[in-house]
């Protein structure tokens, strides 16, 4: 059906096949965000000891920061006029951000932070080289969230490196 949006870049018709492309790379971000948000939770309440607190506030801060991003992606695959999917198309994958047997080991939440930031990485560094001269809006918005997500990694990056100077990484 021809909807008359010829000349809108990503929106026209003749883009439509990479309209979809990117879609669903912008469903896996949205999944991959909802899925931090539930891991953040979880690993923000159930650690234990001194130590835990800063890893635990730091989660905290992150959860809203993560569902702003999950909202983002829903946002901008409905702009495109996809549809954003429901929980029954959710498969959870972050393995490394589940709980750990010992509620006081937070090397182990930390290592699952940075594991998950990296794979966020690398997905939104895929969409930003899908998008390049095809749609800049999503690129411009997944160049932004990239920014946060490194900043996320980084943190925790220097946590593992306190722990690992102390002898307990």
């Amino acid at each position: 059906m021809e909807t008359g949006r010829g000349n809108e870049g990503i929106l026209s018709d003749a883009m439509a096949g990479k309209r979809e492309q990117i879609i669903e790379l912008l469903k896996q971000a949205y999944f991959a965000e909802l899925e931090t948000v539930i891991n953040y939770v979880t690993n923000s309440t159930n650690p234990d000891g001194v130590r835990a607190q800063e890893i635990k506030e730091s989660l905290e801060e992150d959860i809203q920061e993560e569902l702003d991003h999950a909202q983002q992606f829903a946002n901008r695959i409905k702009d495109l006029y996809g549809v954003v999917p429901g929980s029954l198309e959710f498969k959870a994958e972050q393995t490394s951000l589940q709980p750990p047997a010992e509620q006081t080991d937070v090397v182990h939440v930390i290592k699952g932070v940075i594991d998950a930031e990296t794979k966020a990485i690398e997905l939104y560094t895929r969409i930003v080289e899908e998008t390049e001269e095809a749609d800049p809006v999503t690129q411009d918005m997944v160049i932004a969230i990239l920014q946060d997500e490194q900043g996320h990694r980084r943190l925790f990056e220097g946590f593992l490196r306190e722990y690992e100077a102390e002898g307990k990484a």
